[in-house]
């Protein structure tokens, strides 16, 4: 998996589509954008503290304003230049399976994970170990979706309801932003 994940994001330079997908993926979530000057895509973190579980080379929380803590949990192998791009922008990056991420720096206020456990090895393990290290999970994740290379998981409505401890909202998208088909979302 580790590899056709590195065949897709390549050298990371145009993240143009995920990005966009990320802003239905926040907006699904419960965040709204509040601009700035610098960007008409930012969001305020309230002064929260924030975990990104599978966030790769371009975390939604490099989008957050007034935030305190922030660390992206990812195992890939991205070029050097994405961790220097998150410790300019004062997130740590700790490159560990979303399966092994209990110990990455303590407690935080907000959890992330979004589009995410199709990809993974153990999807109910890391949602388990989010919900151990914060007090609000937030998601959005693809459901439905057969297995196929590098999806070993068809994520359910019932699965990630019964994972989460919570129920989620099913959502269906037809093309806004790129994003299409369900989805599972778990808002504030």
């Amino acid at each position: 998996m580790k590899d056709l994940e590195a065949q897709f994001w390549g050298d990371c330079s145009n993240t143009f589509a995920e990005e966009l997908k990320q802003l239905v993926y926040l907006r699904e979530m419960g965040f709204e954008r509040k601009p700035t000057w610098r960007s008409q895509y930012s969001f305020d973190g309230g002064g929260r503290s924030f975990i990104d579980i599978g966030g790769g080379p371009c975390s939604v929380l490099l989008k957050f304003t007034n935030r305190k803590q922030a660390v992206v949990v990812d195992p890939g192998a991205y070029p050097p230049w994405v961790a220097s791009r998150y410790a300019g922008a004062h997130i740590d990056l700790c490159t560990v399976r979303g399966e092994d991420a209990l110990d990455v720096g303590g407690f935080y206020d907000v959890a992330f994970i979004y589009n995410c456990l199709q990809h993974v090895d153990d999807p109910e393990q890391i949602v388990k170990n989010a919900r151990a290290m914060t007090r609000e999970l937030r998601m959005f994740e693809w459901i439905n979706v057969p297995p196929h290379d590098g999806h070993p998981h068809m994520l359910t409505e019932t699965a990630l309801s019964r994972w989460s401890g919570r129920q989620g909202v099913v959502k269906r998208f037809a093309g806004e932003n790129e994003c299409y088909g369900e989805a599972w979302i778990l808002g504030g």
